[in-house]
């Protein structure tokens, strides 16, 4: 798949890294993780710290897929609010999908910790009304995350003016939140891994696969074959073409980041990520060399081509909207992307084993607007079913809901 259109940020940031040593000869691994972006990487760092012996295969070079288009926004909220989730699965477990997320920022960070050049940096979100008849529901989802005990503040409009300079009806601001630069965080763990003897390729396409009840063996376009007790299938928005039955939507979202700007004018959103009520919404939020990064116009759009001829538009849309918002701002794209994002009906991501595969293939798709967010839970519910453990997650984020 072609899952990205002009020139995300990151890798211009950072600069490409050079590739990793291509695979010499069959392998044999505890887990071989299909997939070098962050959500790859994620899983193999928690599997390989844990004493499992892990192979990292990527078709691409490392973090070039989906992760370097990524914006990158760290949140406990998911896109679907927890009394929406409520409704379908009960409060319990809507109110476990939210306080989980909560502790997986806790979970990124410690992570982020030992790596240099990732620029992890927790901040704030403020989540404001795009609209004065959205803040009775915005009032109750309040209410619902104040009572499961998330850390959140009710924001009046004279409050979000003081904060971030700009008008909204109402906001709810949360303080447990981050930042993160996701392509060098991927490349991090991953050449850290193969720095500490791990198996990491990129420039490896699987072209067959095949499980039985005691191993998977992957067969690479290079001719090799890798043999794992488990796989798990981290491809990002490919991985549905390991299904026979499509389990989300792909569309395609718009981003641009601007010029450095005086630390003085972002004010409030040096420290914050900013989003809205409407959908699809907006957001904003800004760069280690303080460039304010904005997203959002999402599409229906799944036709690389298509969507490469929108992105200057789609940046123009979003230039008016943040002008709107932030006046004072001298806004200016200095580089524009859009890229391919999935989303399923309830907002929940997929992390288990299907049906159509077996016990030994697991899948990872961490699909939504917090998609990292997802992967860090993804990673410890995939390491507690490969060691045979019970995960609290394990049947909210599986296929086996009626999602």
């Amino acid at each position: 798949m072609d899952l990205k259109s002009g020139y995300p940020f990151w890798a211009i940031r950072g600069g490409l890294s050079a590739p990793l040593p291509a695979l010499a000869a069959d392998l044999d691994c505890d887990v071989a993780v299909v997939g070098g972006g962050i959500t790859g990487a994620l899983i193999a760092d928690e599997l390989a710290a844990h004493g499992h012996a892990v192979a990292v295969l990527e078709k691409r070079d490392v973090g070039w897929g989906s992760t370097s288009a990524s914006t990158a926004l760290l949140q406990y909220e998911i896109d679907t609010h927890l009394v929406d989730l409520a409704k379908r699965y009960g409060e319990a477990d809507a109110a476990l999908a939210y306080r989980a997320c909560v502790t997986a920022i806790d979970w990124l960070h410690e992570r982020a910790a030992g790596l240099d050049g990732v620029a992890f940096n927790a901040c704030r979100s403020l989540y404001y009304a795009s609209r004065r008849r959205h803040v009775r529901g915005l009032r109750e989802e309040f209410a619902a995350r104040e009572r499961h005990g998330i850390e959140v503040e009710w924001w009046e409009a004279d409050d979000v003016e003081a904060g971030y300079g700009f008008r909204a009806p109402a906001a709810i601001l949360s303080r447990q939140a981050a930042q993160v630069d996701p392509y060098q965080m991927a490349q991090r763990l991953l050449r850290r891994l193969h720095r500490s003897g791990g198996a990491v390729h990129d420039h490896e396409e699987i072209v067959d696969l095949q499980a039985t009840s005691r191993r998977v063996v992957l067969r690479t376009a290079s001719g090799f074959q890798v043999r794992a007790g488990h796989v798990v299938l981290a491809c990002g928005y490919e991985n549905q073409r390991w299904l026979r039955k499509r389990v989300a939507r792909n569309r395609s979202s718009y981003a641009f980041v601007s010029d450095p700007l005086p630390a003085a004018l972002l004010g409030g959103l040096v420290d914050s990520l900013v989003w809205e009520s409407a959908r699809p919404y907006l957001y904003v939020r800004t760069t280690p060399d303080r460039r304010l990064l904005v997203g959002g116009e999402d599409d229906a759009v799944d036709i690389p081509a298509r969507r490469d001829a929108r992105v200057q538009a789609k940046a123009g849309t979003l230039l008016e909207k943040a002008r709107a918002l932030f006046p004072h701002l001298p806004l200016r794209p200095a580089f524009a992307w859009g890229g391919t994002f999935a989303e399923t009906r309830d907002g929940l991501p997929w992390f288990g084993r299907h049906e159509q595969w077996g016990p030994r293939v697991l899948f990872a798709m961490a699909y939504g607007g917090n998609g990292i967010t997802y992967s860090a839970l993804g990673a410890q519910l995939l390491r507690a079913t490969v060691e045979r453990r019970r995960h609290p997650l394990g049947k909210l984020f599986s296929f086996e809901r009626k999602g």
